[in-house]
């Protein structure tokens, strides 16, 4: 990894089984991300979000064919499973933070300590969502959703199954993908995710056309593209080749219980937002439920064209984490504001670029997804209120918070999440859509109103400055 000067570590301070070490390492450099490693660490997670919504959009494409009620099923069931893999992906964020600013410190015993810590509660705490998830899984159908059509449901508990056997998988990718994106190296992650989708096209085309298998096809491409990805990327870190943080004595398991208290400092709030944000955000797609499989296809297409704006957006946020929390691993809090306005401005350009051509291209792009008339005219609408909502508060929303948790201020981003999703957002979609009869389009109405108390309040948060009173290591 490129940075400008001398890359030797200082002594370990981490030797086994005794507790980490908490002394402040003398700082020999501080982080440099000029231009051109701005660009090379954030092109692959812009390339890789890119081929996570592309694969989203196939794979609902796909599914299309086999109807209406598949596509519901699978909208439905996706839901759901975000919330549930919410909780490692958290852990992920919280072994990022730490990582990053070991590595920012120069530590490297330290990095790969929280690196092996990270792996071993994430693929732990899947392992028992797993099991509970297909212990459950029709009841908590039933109980998010309420009264489905029957043929929505047996596709939904279908797909629900399959994809539950690869949370394991899905855990160890991600905390691996964290790692090497905390060493700025988001090319490797990239790399797999497109193997991972050629292999998910080639899948869906074996399963769902040639076996005819449906939606358990689809559930079938994704289980098997999420086992290759964790084992390559974990071979590839404990090969020990992959920069700073290596994996080599992954398999001499041995906790750390300071270390771990370090990442649930950030991963415990941080799941707490996303969880509390994705059970609003169910409570609120029940609404669709209200109103047929008209409104839930209608609100299920609309979500995958305009993750097209997320996507740079979300890579960008990514990014923060690895950028602020080197930064401040190495005491350089003037150089984590710098660079934060700057992937901010580019957020916004980017996010401009995507929204504006989506609302020009959107009736043809719509049109794939072979939706009934009626499904249609309601996806232009849905997608027409979120292209300008989001272009003006999303950035600050999403992208943001990722500098303060990159800061140690997780439990702040936690509470705001938290409060607006459910002041703001499921409280006025439930009284504009019903109420005020305004039906499903007030979900989207209030999604609106949620970004933009959002980034009110991390704006102010982060020109206060109150996040560089936090320490994570």
């Amino acid at each position: 990894m490129e940075t400008g000067g001398d890359l030797r570590l200082p002594t370990p301070v981490w030797s086994g089984t005794e507790p980490v070490s908490t002394a402040v390492q003398p700082l020999t450099l501080s982080p440099d991300w000029n231009n051109r490693r701005l660009f090379s660490l954030l092109w692959p997670l812009v390339v890789e979000q890119l081929l996570v919504v592309t694969m989203g959009m196939v794979d609902m494409v796909m599914v299309s064919s086999v109807g209406e009620h598949a596509v519901s099923g699978v909208s439905l069931v996706d839901t759901v499973n975000i919330l549930i893999i919410t909780a490692f992906t958290a852990m992920a964020t919280g072994g990022a933070v730490v990582t990053s600013q070991y590595i920012g410190r120069r530590d490297q015993e330290n990095g790969n300590c929280s690196a092996r810590q990270l792996i071993y509660i994430s693929v732990l705490i899947s392992i028992l969502m797993m099991f509970i998830t297909l212990w459950l899984r029709r009841p908590m159908l039933k109980l998010i959703y309420g009264s489905i059509a029957d043929d929505v449901m047996q596709s939904a508990q279908i797909y629900f199954f399959i994809t539950a056997l690869s949370y394991p998988f899905l855990a160890l990718y991600t905390s691996a993908a964290a790692m090497f994106r905390s060493m700025g190296n988001s090319a490797v992650v990239m790399k797999t995710a497109l193997l991972v989708n050629v292999v998910n096209v080639l899948g869906n085309a074996l399963f769902i056309y040639g076996m005819g298998l449906g939606v358990a096809g689809a559930a079938l491409s994704t289980l098997i593209g999420r086992i290759i990805a964790a084992f390559l990327l974990t071979f590839l870190l404990m090969r020990g080749r992959s920069g700073i943080i290596n994996l080599k004595d992954l398999t001499k398991i041995n906790f750390v219980p300071a270390m771990i208290k370090r990442i649930l400092n950030i991963g415990i709030p941080s799941g707490l937002e996303s969880s509390m944000f994705m059970i609003g955000k169910i409570l609120v797609t029940r609404i669709f439920t209200v109103f047929g499989t008209v409104a839930i296809a209608a609100n299920a297409v609309s979500s995958t064209i305009n993750s097209l704006g997320f996507m740079s957006g979300s890579a960008f946020g990514i990014g923060l984490l690895t950028i602020v929390g080197q930064c401040l691993g190495a005491g350089d809090y003037s150089g984590a504001k710098r660079y934060t306005k700057k992937i901010i401005g580019i957020s916004y350009l980017s996010y401009l670029f995507v929204n504006i051509n989506i609302l020009i291209f959107m009736n043809p792009i719509i049109s794939i997804f072979n939706l009934s008339g009626e499904s249609h005219e309601m996806c232009v609408t849905f997608m027409r209120i979120h292209c300008v909502t989001s272009t003006l508060f999303w950035c600050l929303s999403f992208v943001l918070p990722n500098a303060l948790k990159a800061a140690g201020d997780a439990r702040f981003v936690m509470i705001v999440a938290a409060g607006t999703m459910w002041i703001v957002r499921v409280s006025s979609a439930y009284i504009l859509a019903f109420p005020l009869g305004l039906g499903p389009l007030a979900v989207w109405l209030a999604m609106g109103a949620d970004f933009l108390f959002r980034g009110i309040f991390f704006s102010a948060r982060w020109l206060r400055g109150r996040w560089m009173e936090k320490r994570v290591i």
